[in-house]
């Protein structure tokens, strides 16, 4: 009779949980899930069983806990009731004919209606949108709602911290959310935290990993949205964090690095959907329900009279806001499509939107940086040049040492659309994002100006210098690219 020793069984054992992690990873994966997604997790459950195994038990579920989904239900009847009524939009010429349905999809996804009568100013200095918001917190009267995935005090965001500090000494409510993991990992974190506490300010973390406290979600989810609320009558929204434009990292310091951004100023009855959004988040994470600080309409018209519709976004929500709202608007394009994403890592379905576009005739460009921050997201990013090229979209290389961060898109002349949320597969599923729709052509021209400042700062990326690319850049771009779609 053979010796069997302990090696032997263990051996047995460890085949044993192999064979039976991958097929119960056939069963489970796909389910649910996109096809690239479900493909890349297998990939890595077969490769890697028993790490795969722990990622997936990790970060392979998309969905928030119960209590968290139950109170978004509860959200989005807050936010059709208290913004019932606020449509007051004029169907005038030029209005597409297309853009009504665009409107019912982004109201159902995410229960915020279209409203007329907003002004919207665009800010593309990093500095100088500092100064404005601080001038608009100095001039608050009863809030200033503060929500940001980074926040961080330094020598660039002292003035805003400042202005918070003024604003409770003269006995101005202030909320500040900041997402936990992101803004925990910044330089000075203990002392952001500490000059928030001493000058009274109200602030709480967005999805906190704190499992002592019994605060637990997906790890890699977080809240990338950037919002500013004074009073309700004015708001601040788009791609800038409160942070210097360096990150403060030794390592973009050591590179030059610097970030290029892009906010809006907002005025108008859309500032209280914007406050709908803030005081969402802030009863997710702290079961208060600010219902007090929903402002009535604006009764008097604005200059710009445009019309704005908010589509917030994140795994709260049952489907893909965002990737929704981007694909009809790509969809029902006309003339032109223009893209500035710093982190375009599309799935199918936007690279087929894109590429149609260009095959049924259309003028699309696409503006991203030159050279990139996370190195994983810049390689995957790389691995879809070759097919945009191909297909006639036009890529501009925005000059380095920046990283062009600015979120947002035009389709024709009619329709801008701006925000904190990429072209990517983490903003589309893992992220709580907010996007800003905007019919109105002065808004159109003004972001037109901006991208010609883009095309004035970058270089056109052509097929023939990308094909000689050597191999070991395409190897790492197409495995980045793999490791993007484990979702």
């Amino acid at each position: 009779m053979p010796d069997i020793n302990g090696t032997t069984i263990f051996v047995a054992l460890a085949v044993l949980v192999d064979f039976v992690i991958r097929v119960v990873a056939i069963i489970v994966v796909p389910r649910n899930r996109r096809p690239t997604s479900g493909m890349a997790w297998l990939l890595t459950i077969f490769f890697l069983p028993y790490l795969g195994a722990l990622l997936f038990v990790l970060i392979g579920y998309r969905t928030l806990p119960k209590r968290r989904l139950a109170m978004q239900e509860e959200i989005n009847q807050f936010i059709i009731d208290s913004t019932d009524g606020m449509e007051r939009v004029r169907r005038d010429h030029p209005w597409p004919p297309w853009l009504e349905s665009v409107v019912e999809l982004n109201r159902n996804l995410g229960a915020m209606p279209l409203v007329g009568d907003n002004s919207a100013r665009l800010l593309g200095d990093y500095e100088a949108t500092f100064a404005e918001m601080v001038t608009e917190i100095d001039k608050a009267g009863k809030y200033v709602h503060v929500e940001f995935y980074i926040l961080a005090l330094d020598p660039t965001t002292a003035p805003f911290f400042e202005a918070l500090t003024r604003a409770v000494d003269r006995g101005v409510t202030v909320r500040v959310l900041m997402d936990h993991i992101q803004s925990k990992r910044q330089v000075g974190y203990k002392e952001t935290i500490r000059a928030l506490t001493e000058a009274g300010i109200r602030w709480e973390l967005m999805l906190p990993l704190q499992p002592l406290k019994g605060k637990w979600q997906r790890p890699d989810l977080r809240n990338h949205r950037k919002l500013l609320i004074i009073d309700g009558t004015v708001g601040f929204m788009g791609s800038q964090n409160i942070i210097d434009r360096t990150y403060n990292a030794p390592r973009n310091i050591r590179r030059g690095l610097m970030w290029k951004d892009l906010m809006t100023r907002l005025e108008g009855p859309i500032v209280a959907g914007l406050n709908a959004i803030f005081i969402t988040d802030w009863y997710s994470e702290t079961n208060e329900l600010l219902t007090r600080d929903i402002h009535p309409v604006r009764p008097e018209p604005l200059s710009q009279a445009l019309d704005c519709q908010l589509v917030p976004s994140g795994p709260g929500f049952v489907r893909e806001n965002n990737l929704r709202l981007f694909l009809a608007l790509l969809y029902y394009a006309q003339d032109r499509i223009i893209i500035t994403s710093p982190y375009f890592v599309p799935d199918e379905s936007i690279m087929y939107a894109i590429t149609t576009a260009t095959q049924r005739g259309l003028h699309v460009e696409l503006f991203v940086s030159e050279i990139g921050d996370q190195a994983l997201v810049y390689h995957a990013q790389r691995s879809y040049y070759e097919e945009l090229l191909r297909a006639g979209v036009k890529i501009y290389l925005y000059k380095s040492p920046y990283v062009l961060h600015a979120k947002h898109f035009t389709i024709d002349d009619d329709v801008a659309v701006i925000g904190s949320s990429n072209m990517d597969m983490r903003s589309f599923s893992l992220n709580f994002e907010v996007s800003l729709m905007v019919r109105g052509q002065s808004f159109v021209r003004d972001i037109r100006a901006v991208e010609d400042g883009y095309r004035a700062d970058s270089r056109e990326l052509t097929l023939d210098e990308w094909m000689k690319q050597p191999l070991h850049s395409t190897v790492l771009d197409n495995l980045a690219r793999l490791t993007s779609a484990v979702q």
